[in-house]
């Protein structure tokens, strides 16, 4: 996938601009507060449906506006599921995209390729973006829904049928959940409890069969990454306990105390994963660094997953790279990427010396006081005729 036009409007400090990046590397440089995350805001919420700082209504519509806009063209490739292609076999297979959305915070609209959607799953599962950032390192020691998101994004986009179950499941934990509020006699809710079965039961088993395949990657890159944590596994909690009951027995023996929570207390949406290193205790023993490191590792082999899987790079954006890693990583993520072929989105002060000294070429951007001016990269690229409008 590459982003070949990005149009955004009213998103925090930007009233209206409009970028052309390259089709590798892609640096914006500015002061703190800028607004040069926000660019990476922009493609995060249209492929997350949200910021990774927080839903559109905590503050990522500018002051005074009614709703923000983002608007976005992409190549991408899609070659046969069991092809093993080459690059010219990719040219050949490119094809061109867009979509766009209005989100106010409370209400949106989107467009995908020329028509309307009426899922907001629908843009989210058309383009996909990996995004490393300051607060990257809760995927690790944060609560478990980011693991389990972090799981379902993965999944909607690989797996064909996930979405449907996803939603069959949270449809009915919402109505047993209901029903368990309303204290309601037990009877009515096995109707409920077998829905959640029919749901719960293979939703758990694709988290459980992705994350495995997500194995070989992640034990690759935290050798590379973190090697001091020793040989590294994930492993699946599914939400109740799988390897001693089925997921019907488990809501059975927890109705009573589900009666008297008002909340169905076992199951897939209670599930989480972790990670067993080799030279240390577990996660509460990681320090800040390792953290973003572990976490580091973990979406770069979904990243990995998904291009494996799919036959095409998703978009990489890095927000403060160069304060997030140390030099010698950083130059491990850069060759990592650049090898790999992947449009990245990297945003900092100034520019990285590793990106400075790796020889390769890359788009540059500046960003100040809701204006991105185009400059020159590493080899002298510059961006055509294509610039930045207000």
């Amino acid at each position: 996938m590459r982003v070949t036009r990005l149009d955004i409007r009213n998103l925090r400090g930007f009233s209206e601009v409009q970028l052309f990046p390259g089709p590798a590397l892609n640096f914006f440089s500015g002061d703190n507060g800028a607004g040069k995350t926000s660019v990476l805001e922009a493609l995060h919420l249209m492929a997350y449906g949200r910021s990774f700082r927080g839903r559109v209504r905590d503050g990522l519509v500018r002051n005074g506006e009614a709703a923000l806009e983002v608007f976005l063209e992409w190549n991408e490739n899609r070659p046969g599921p069991s092809a093993l292609v080459d690059a010219s076999d990719l040219q050949v297979a490119a094809s061109e995209r867009k979509a766009g959305l209005r989100h106010s915070g409370q209400d949106w609209s989107g467009r995908l390729d020329g028509e309307n959607v009426t899922q907001l799953g629908e843009l989210c599962a058309a383009l996909a973006v990996i995004t490393f950032e300051p607060g990257s390192h809760a995927l690790i020691t944060g609560p478990s829904e980011l693991r389990r998101r972090f799981l379902d994004w993965g999944l909607f986009h690989v797996e064909r049928d996930f979405f449907s179950t996803w939603r069959r499941y949270s449809r009915a934990l919402k109505q047993r959940n209901a029903l368990l509020k309303a204290r309601v006699p037990q009877p009515q809710l096995d109707a409920w409890d077998a829905e959640l079965v029919h749901a719960g039961e293979p939703l758990s088993r694709y988290r459980q069969v992705y994350l495995d395949a997500l194995q070989p990657h992640f034990v690759e890159l935290m050798r590379e990454m973190a090697p001091a944590l020793g040989e590294s596994r994930l492993d699946y909690v599914p939400g109740w306990r799988r390897d001693e009951m089925p997921f019907a027995d488990a809501l059975l023996l927890a109705r009573d105390r589900d009666l008297q929570a008002g909340f169905t207390s076992v199951g897939p949406h209670r599930a989480d994963w972790r990670i067993d290193f080799g030279s240390i205790p577990g996660r509460d023993a990681l320090s800040r660094g390792q953290a973003k490191l572990t976490a580091l590792s973990a979406l770069l082999s979904q990243a990995e997953h998904f291009a494996a899987d799919t036959g095409q790079q998703p978009i990489i954006a890095f927000d403060d790279l160069a304060s997030e890693l140390d030099r010698g990583h950083q130059q491990r993520v850069l060759s990592r990427l650049i090898e790999s072929g992947a449009q990245v989105f990297i945003t900092g002060t100034e520019i990285p010396a590793v990106l400075a000294q790796s020889g390769a070429d890359f788009a540059m951007f500046h960003v100040e006081q809701g204006v991105i001016s185009t400059g020159t990269g590493n080899i002298d690229n510059v961006l055509g005729d294509a610039p930045w409008q207000r």
